[in-house]
């Protein structure tokens, strides 16, 4: 069957329906022939055909109370619900109240006659012969006024094509989410934001951009232009409602370039004809611009959550362009500083926006007001980079002289006066040591000068800090050998 379905290009599914509904029953057993198979086709295409609504009285009776019985309480009584105006032959009411009723769909329709009924082949009726029964008055089976039980509430039927091939010419394949950088799926960096709008009444918007890594949300004042509401709506006239394509990118650029060259790396948006200009607004922003796929909100999460915070601000249904810009500020100052619970561990999204300025601001720009310095209430000013190197080895050129043949700590006497026990000794320590490294003799060097050596008149005495600067320059140079000190201990009896 499926080798069959693979030659002539069909679904293996279609096959199999074809012969089990055109199958030859008479020798008891359903077998395929073609001769009856062709006539039965015949047969099913033959028109008129009553439809099997208007003519079995009880499934048409049994789908009608389905799709617009009355909604009962527990105890059978029936709610009666809002009272809406006489149907028009249009969709569903805009922002006007709609019948209550079941409104089952067709398709739970015809899954329960297979419940209620499983012996009886005579209430059998398929999703599409209901939706037809609905949307073709000729059919005569159900009243056109039903289909404002449906959900959708449409009066005319979608096509389907129509659906799926909605004109994008504006997507091409080079800005389609997969082609995004991979660091923009990673939020550990900054620089990449999502966008949408919220629409309101009266063909008012509001922009959104929303800060992938540090959940920062930027508002977009949308006004509408000149002429709005002054003339009759020419069909692809001007927009005028303040979100078309001209109007989206000076409204978007001059929001983007308010953020430093490093924080707008990529944006990305959904299907919307709005931003159709996207060529444009990333060569005048430096801002790459991806799309992402149709009907996936789940790829701008960060976005579609922020959208329903707005809402608290903006409910649906409101004119938006009565809000000023300066209003759009406040808003958004507001939701930055609402702290974040698990991505940002109860901080707000202006503290991680600030830091991610701070983190990317090289050192060397110029007096832009966004990288100044101490310029904005909040950022602390940027501290130069602590460099550790090893000291100069010119504190070197002030130690003293080593004497021939000495090397070790016992080598220097500790007082001016020393006895003579002290000087026997020392030559005895000196022949049987071990020759000490360069870093050793530096290192007693210093202290025999700093703290031994009686001072001159006029020579001031090295401090602590001094000692410790001349013994780090001894320890750190690159040009003395690294070797470990073998100063011999004292004697506990000497």
């Amino acid at each position: 069957m499926r080798e069959i379905a693979r030659r002539i290009g069909h679904d293996p599914g279609t096959i199999s329906r074809e012969l089990r509904r055109n199958a030859a029953t008479r020798g008891g057993k359903a077998e395929y022939r073609a001769l009856v198979a062709q006539w039965k086709a015949q047969q099913a295409a033959k028109r008129p055909k009553a439809a099997k609504l208007a003519a079995n009285d009880r499934l048409r009776e049994y789908v009608q109370e389905r799709l617009a019985g009355n909604v009962r309480r527990p105890d059978g009584t029936i709610v009666g619900g809002p009272q809406p105006s006489a149907w028009k032959g249009l969709n569903k009411p805009r922002r006007a109240d709609r019948r209550w009723s079941l409104a089952r769909s067709p398709e739970q329709i015809s899954r329960q006659l297979k419940i209620d009924f499983p012996d009886d082949e005579s209430m059998r009726i398929s999703p599409e012969a209901i939706y037809q029964s609905l949307f073709i008055e000729s059919r005569g089976a159900l009243k056109r006024e039903l289909v404002a039980c449906l959900r959708t509430g449409r009066a005319l039927r979608e096509p389907r094509e129509r659906s799926r091939n909605k004109p994008q010419g504006h997507v091409t394949a080079d800005v389609v989410l997969s082609e995004r950088p991979a660091e923009a799926a990673d939020r550990a960096v900054p620089g990449h934001w999502e966008g949408d709008l919220i629409i309101g009444s009266g063909r008012s918007a509001i922009g959104t951009l929303i800060g992938r890594s540090s959940r920062s949300t930027l508002l977009v004042h949308l006004p509408r232009l000149d002429g709005w509401g002054e003339q009759p709506v020419v069909k692809n006239g001007p927009a005028l409602g303040g979100y078309g394509a001209v109007a989206m990118n000076a409204a978007l650029t001059a929001s983007i370039t308010t953020l430093p060259e490093q924080l707008r790396k990529t944006l990305t948006w959904d299907r919307g004809k709005e931003l159709s200009g996207h060529v444009q607004l990333t060569f005048d922003t430096g801002t790459r611009v991806f799309f992402a796929d149709p009907h996936s909100p789940w790829q701008r999460p960060t976005n579609e959550n922020t959208n329903g915070l707005l809402r608290q601000y903006f409910p649906n249904g409101t004119d938006l362009a009565i809000w000023s810009a300066e209003d759009l500020e406040a808003v958004a100052l507001a939701l930055n500083n609402r702290p974040r619970k698990v991505v940002l561990s109860w901080k707000t999204p202006i503290h991680a926006h600030q830091r991610h300025i701070r983190l990317t601001t090289p050192r060397n720009l110029g007096n832009h007001p966004v990288h100044q310095r101490g310029e904005r209430p909040g950022i602390p000013p940027l501290r130069e980079p602590v460099v550790h190197r090893p000291p100069s080895t010119e504190l070197l050129r002030h130690l003293p002289p080593l004497a021939p043949g000495t090397g070790t700590a016992r080598s220097h006497p500790r007082t001016a006066h020393a006895t003579a026990a002290d000087t026997d000794r020392t030559a005895r320590s000196a022949k049987t040591a071990r020759p000490t490294s360069t870093r050793c003799h530096a290192t007693h060097a210093v202290s025999h000068q700093c703290s031994t050596s009686p001072t001159r008149a006029g020579d001031a005495k090295p401090n602590r800090s001094q000692l410790h600067r001349l013994r780090d320059a001894a320890r750190w140079s690159e040009e003395l050998p690294v070797r470990p000190c073998s100063t011999p201990r004292r004697s506990s009896t000497g």
